[in-house]
């Protein structure tokens, strides 16, 4: 499951009101046992005490026999929890003799929460272990985008209780987040690009930008980018994020490199539930129609190749900026030859949901592109984000809605 979609996922779980932060996570660990398309068979929650140094079996559900309600962990006799509070996401082999006799022989586990002092260091407040049939290191991004999501969860539910948001700080982030829009169209020698951005009622992160690395402009850089914060604090980072790119693309920097460092720069300003997913794709005025890209965490672009009506999905090479400071990210290339047309956008617009809570989804965007396939970019632009705004009359679920369209005409 894309990591954008699963932490999508995930917050639907937590969409109604609980009374307390287990009553919240016992619903999530349920829902996320039940879900078809999340690997998981069974699943426990574990709450850290202060007084006792020791987590305590809050919940269980699934496969694995019945564990003795209130059930202690020892922290000190269990670093596995230790080492928690360095990496958010692990696999283990289980060593308490109590646990094994159950069947738990091998398990994931994840941090939740806020990070909590200990004897042994910082530990967090909440550790969801899951099991399924097949467990290796693939499942650790699925992990880490659960824990992402809750504790982003469980932080908005004490800022909700203390404040809601000032219309004033709504109106100041909207004028923000567009401010740092550019011109919606822009030829680049073989390319024709048009994107626009069109805000939710409650302003969120949406945002993009073209760049030149040069006064030769022969080198441009296109990203596309979705803060997870809302509001004021979805502009500022915005704001944030598109002025340290502005600057590091200047200095010529390889496209790991820059998307390393920003992901640096986020983890160091921002809180780790703001963090940022970004397309980040690179031309050059050349014929053989090269594209370099680099994908954190975000909505996999479409890439319609006109001479087959082929679609490419240009999928994630590294995990969303800001919570993984050490995330190492992959530079993927492909071409793009006459009449093929790249596609980015933000879940606002996959996501959406018609009255039936139907996704509209990637199938519908490739559709569309080919239906418009000769028209102009800005025509094929206007035309997903018109089809987009039909298909989600009605529903409750709204986002701000993204789409840049980069075609080739020469």
């Amino acid at each position: 499951m894309h990591q954008r979609r699963l932490y999508k996922t995930i917050e639907s779980f937590v969409s109604n009101d609980f009374k307390s932060d287990a009553q919240l996570l016992k619903h999530v660990v349920n829902e996320i046992v039940k879900n078809e398309n999340i690997s998981i068979q069974g699943g426990r929650i574990w709450q850290f005490e202060t007084s006792t140094e020791s987590y305590r079996l809050l919940h269980q559900i699934g496969v694995i026999e019945k564990i003795e309600p209130g059930y202690r962990i020892v922290l000190a006799e269990y670093p596995v929890f230790v080492q928690l509070g360095m990496h958010r996401s692990i696999i283990a082999r289980e060593t308490d003799k109590y646990l094994r006799k159950k069947g738990i022989l091998k398990y994931s586990a994840t941090g939740v929460g806020d990070r909590q002092p200990s004897k042994n260091g910082p530990v967090y407040q909440y550790v969801l272990a899951f099991n399924s049939e097949e467990l290796d290191h693939s499942h650790l991004s699925e992990l880490n985008i659960i824990s992402l999501a809750l504790t982003a969860r469980l932080k908005g539910k004490k800022i909700e209780q203390k404040a809601k948001l000032l219309e004033r700080d709504i109106d100041k982030a909207r004028e923000i987040q567009q401010s740092i829009l550019p011109q919606p169209a822009l030829d680049f020698h073989n390319y024709a690009l048009y994107g626009m951005s069109i805000p939710d009622r409650i302003v969120g992160g949406d945002f993009f930008d073209y760049l030149f690395g040069d006064e030769e402009r022969d080198r441009l850089s296109v990203f596309i980018a979705d803060a997870a914060s809302k509001g004021f604090r979805a502009a500022s980072q915005a704001l944030y994020v598109v002025g340290a790119l502005r600057m590091g693309i200047s200095y010529h920097t390889k496209i790991s490199s820059l998307v390393a460092r920003i992901n640096s720069l986020v983890n160091s300003t921002f809180s780790e539930e703001q963090f940022v997913s970004m397309f980040y794709a690179e031309f050059a005025d050349d014929q053989k129609g090269l594209l370099l890209y680099c994908n954190a965490g975000h909505n996999s672009p479409v890439l319609y190749h006109a001479h087959d009506r082929r679609i490419e999905m240009l999928e994630a090479t590294g995990q969303v900026l800001g919570p993984f400071p050490q995330e190492r990210f992959r530079v993927e290339n492909t071409r793009m030859a006459l009449g093929d047309i790249l596609v980015m956008y933000t879940d606002g617009i996959s996501e959406a949901t018609d009255s039936n809570d139907e996704l509209y989804g990637e199938r519908r965007i490739a559709e569309k592109v080919e239906e418009y396939a000769e028209e102009s970019a800005e025509a094929i632009c206007k035309a997903i984000l018109e089809d987009v705004q039909t298909f989600s009359k009605g529903s409750e679920n709204t986002d701000d809605k993204t789409v840049v369209i980069v075609k080739r005409v020469h």
